[in-house]
């Protein structure tokens, strides 16, 4: 979140310019390229200090030092330099991910990965605020090389709780090649079915959130405002919303959890039109702005539970990542198509065809997502858990 979201605003304050600042997007890459090797994270560690534990803190310890480095390269003499410095953090923190993702699936079983993933998903919103928000606060107070080694400590420190976790690791007794892993997976019967659900459930939000910011910037609020408004009162309702979804995922079951927040997304998204039309007072904003936050909380926490469901203990990590590089291709071409869909028939045309999409997404659940054909990955799935 730090690199996405506050660095390229301090980077333009800073005088860069707006084509340096969009090599600064390519950071958000090893999010989407994971996948090519997640495969050697499953395979390969020293599973006697804990096989995804060796990885997360050997990532961790990485990154830490890689913010050291960054701390002292002269942001406006270096920015070559520093822009390598920083696509190695991004890697470093794809990789993490890979092996906490696969640590988590191996750790909760199927009743406690609704609140499990509930926890995961407010624990991202809560990196998106300080990340995102606090971050560019302290760069704006503290400056460049202060604030990232305070950046490094907080890494470090991050790594307290998986020191002292004993990690269960479960481990296959067949040997094969580490490609095959994502081959197998792609090739399961039925899980492109469950891609096209997952892609078409997702994409209806990120065209919305690619385009709500310039919709605000239109209507005249400030860069603070928009900041306060999406990035602490939206992340906030997303934390609400993902902590209520985990709670109710579990009762109501996966397919039944999928179909209502779903729905509740679409209608979300339909309050979007109140502040496309004029009505831009903080009462509907900030109305508008929880609404649809609390349920891209919720609807993430649902998905990112099927998504565990769908990940052997085994290849894990390899599982759980060749469904997320999935979402951020269609989050990276949705993000891309609202501008052009926006432009051609306005914020309006935009929030209708984002309701309908999800609204698609809905008839393909209701359709398609039968656990009986495609829920069957060795974690013994349940027809009860799908609802």
């Amino acid at each position: 979140m730090f690199l996405v979201q506050a660095l390229p605003v301090f980077m333009r304050q800073q005088g860069a310019s707006l084509e340096s600042l969009g090599l600064f997007y390519l950071l958000g890459l090893p999010l989407l390229l994971k996948v090519f090797w997640s495969p050697f994270i499953d395979r390969y560690g020293f599973t006697r200090w804990g096989h995804y534990r060796f990885w997360i803190v050997c990532f961790q310890l990485l990154l830490a030092g890689t913010a050291m480095l960054c701390a002292f390269v002269d942001i406006q003499t270096d920015l070559t330099l520093l822009f390598g410095l920083l696509m190695i953090m991004a890697i470093f923190s794809a990789s993490q991910d890979i092996a906490t993702d696969a640590l988590a699936v191996g750790l909760l079983t199927l009743e406690e990965r609704g609140w499990g993933n509930g926890i995961q998903m407010a624990g991202n919103y809560c990196g998106s605020i300080l990340g995102g928000g606090a971050m560019l606060v302290l760069l704006n107070q503290l400056q460049w090389t202060n604030s990232l080694l305070l950046l490094a400590l907080m890494v470090i420190i991050a790594l307290v709780p998986i020191l002292q976790h004993r990690e269960q690791y479960f481990k296959s007794g067949a040997i094969h090649s580490p490609w095959l892993s994502v081959f197998n997976f792609y090739r399961r019967p039925g899980i492109w079915r469950w891609l096209l659900i997952l892609t078409v459930y997702l994409v209806g939000g990120s065209m919305v959130n690619g385009m709500f910011r310039p919709l605000l910037v239109d209507a005249g609020l400030t860069l603070s405002e928009i900041g306060w408004l999406l990035g602490v009162v939206g992340n906030g309702a997303a934390i609400v919303g993902a902590v209520v979804s985990g709670l109710l995922t579990v009762p109501w079951g996966r397919k039944r959890s999928l179909l209502l927040f779903g729905a509740l997304q679409a209608i979300a998204i339909l309050f979007y039109l109140l502040p496309a039309s004029g009505r831009t007072d903080w009462l509907t904003l900030y109305s508008v702005t929880i609404f649809f936050h609390l349920a891209m909380g919720a609807i993430f926490t649902v998905s990112s539970t099927v998504m565990m469901d769908l990940s052997q203990l085994e290849t894990a990590g390899t599982d759980y990542t060749a469904q997320t590089s999935i979402i951020y291709l269609g989050s990276f071409a949705a993000a891309a198509l609202s501008g052009f869909i926006a432009s051609a028939i306005g914020y309006q045309g935009l929030f209708w065809v984002s309701s309908l999409i999800v609204l698609f997404s809905l008839i393909l659940i209701a359709k398609l997502f039968q656990s009986t054909q495609f829920m069957s990955t060795g974690n013994h799935l349940n027809q009860e858990s799908y609802g």
